[in-house]
């Protein structure tokens, strides 16, 4: 059994443990970092990225059916399912290089591919090595969480660890849970001709604001996409190509291929965590603000920590590592300025407090503004005039904003840096953007706020007649 001693030690090389490790090695750090399975993480190989690249496989399908739009005549599309999948592995090995086990070796980090498992409170065995660290860093990330609905085991299934493997193109494919992982598959796979029926057992995209979600949801089934909400999985039974799920109430859909996407859970189970004194909770490891276990000398960072699950969060939770166990510095971390997207057509954002949120929170002190896409001209030029922004605004401050329609993952950056930094309502109209912008929404959503106190205000226009009748 080889032994070494590090200063920080990573376990596992998803979005969160490589930035760290980057960081940290670079700034002359000596880092080890475990990884079992592959590197990159499930965003690489999983989640992020092939997800978005098959989207656009769809929406150049999409595209072709709706040509006439804009004065060109329409084409069905010959969609070769495969070569769409081909697509999706040729844009993860470009981008694998970057987060490659030789990058890293290249930057000077130890790394070692073997799942990490504690044997102490300070000790982490991997394979025949065992390493003991100054600092320790779990970011094992997450996985696709397989409810025991009756009957599943003995029926195929996809993932999202599986389905970007999958070959032959579903003819009707099932999708159990509606989240942004169920959504995003289920408009892909409709745009490149499968029949597709969702079944959620609430309300799907439940987890953003409803009036928002609905702009969303309006155009999916548009598409032809069956959304059944309020429907919980009690049964699922068949073989593959024939495959049925009946709900609580009765309902029974049948379909060629089933996709499993009702959520994810923590990445906990290889690490002995019992042996290294560290809680966790029902969504995983149990951090406090600056990221440590309830051992002090371990953080948790990403999916793991049981937190937002985002892959930009795990990049944000390393900055904050990199300050605390790099340079010794005091760093907390708050989800307050967290942004998200769900890559649906129309996007759906969210960064901060959504309506209901923000009233709850803050009572009448709230004021909710909104403009509609149909108001910005080059929405009205592109053809994506279906959508809305709301920003929730207190004192003159905005603490949540919505955004739902093209685009929208984008808008939402500037609403991200205007809440991290406690900026104004003020400071966001006094922006220039460029015309014609679909960046214009947010400018325009700005105006919204300040028009009523200008244009309605009789103090205004009493200050005005007065400067007017005495300017020389």
């Amino acid at each position: 059994m080889k032994t070494l001693h590090t200063d920080i030690l990573v376990i596992g090389a998803g979005s969160g443990g490589l930035s760290v490790a980057a960081g940290a090695v670079q700034m002359g750090a000596k880092v080890v970092m475990l990884e079992g399975h592959k590197m990159g993480g499930d965003c690489l190989n999983f989640g992020c990225v092939p997800s978005k690249a098959l989207i656009a496989s769809g929406k150049v399908a999409h595209t072709m059916t709706h040509a006439s739009d804009y004065g060109i005549a329409d084409v069905a599309p010959q969609v070769d399912y495969a070569a769409a999948k081909d697509h999706v592995h040729d844009v993860i090995a470009q981008i694998a290089p970057v987060d490659s086990q030789e990058r890293f070796e290249g930057l000077g980090v130890h790394v070692i591919r073997e799942y990490g498992r504690f044997i102490d409170d300070k000790t982490v065995e991997a394979g025949d090595t065992r390493i003991t660290a100054r600092r320790i860093v779990i970011a094992t990330g997450s996985s696709p969480f397989v409810p025991p609905i009756p009957g599943l085991d003995a029926v195929p299934y996809e993932t999202n660890e599986t389905i970007f493997d999958l070959r032959e193109r579903p003819e009707h494919l099932l999708i159990v849970g509606g989240g942004p992982i169920g959504m995003e598959m289920a408009q892909a796979h409709v745009r490149l001709g499968s029949k597709v029926t969702v079944i959620e057992g609430a309300k799907a995209l439940g987890k953003d604001d409803p009036e928002m979600a609905e702009v969303v949801l309006e155009n999916l089934r548009a598409e032809g996409i069956e959304i059944a909400e309020d429907a919980l999985a009690q049964e699922i039974r068949g073989k593959a190509g024939a495959i049925e799920i009946e709900a609580k109430d009765g309902r029974v859909f049948k379909g060629t291929h089933l996709l499993m996407a009702v959520g994810r859970k923590s990445n906990t189970d290889k690490l002995n965590l019992e042996a290294a004194g560290i809680e966790t909770t029902r969504t995983g490891i149990k951090v406090d603000a600056s990221l440590k276990t309830t051992n002090r000398k371990v953080y948790a960072i990403g999916d793991v920590a049981g937190g937002l699950q985002f892959t930009h969060v795990a990049g944000y939770h390393a900055g904050i590592i990199i300050r605390s166990a790099v340079l010794g510095l005091p760093a907390k971390a708050t989800d307050r300025h967290i942004p998200w997207a769900t890559y649906t057509d129309p996007e759906l954002s969210q960064v901060g407090l959504t309506e209901a949120q923000a009233k709850n929170e803050h009572g009448d002190k709230v004021e909710v503004v909104r403009f509609h896409y149909n108001h910005n001209d080059r929405a009205i030029a592109e053809r994506k005039t279906k959508g809305l922004i709301k920003v929730m605004v207190v004192k003159g401050r905005p603490v949540g904003v919505s955004i739902a329609g093209y685009q929208a993952g984008e808008l939402i950056n500037l609403w991200a840096m205007v809440i991290a930094n406690k900026m104004k309502m003020s400071q966001v109209a006094a922006m220039v953007a460029p015309y014609p912008t679909i960046g214009e929404v947010n400018k325009r959503a700005a105006g919204a706020y300040f028009s009523p106190r200008l244009f309605d205000s009789d103090r205004v226009k009493m200050v005005v007649r007065f400067v007017q009748k005495w300017l020389p």
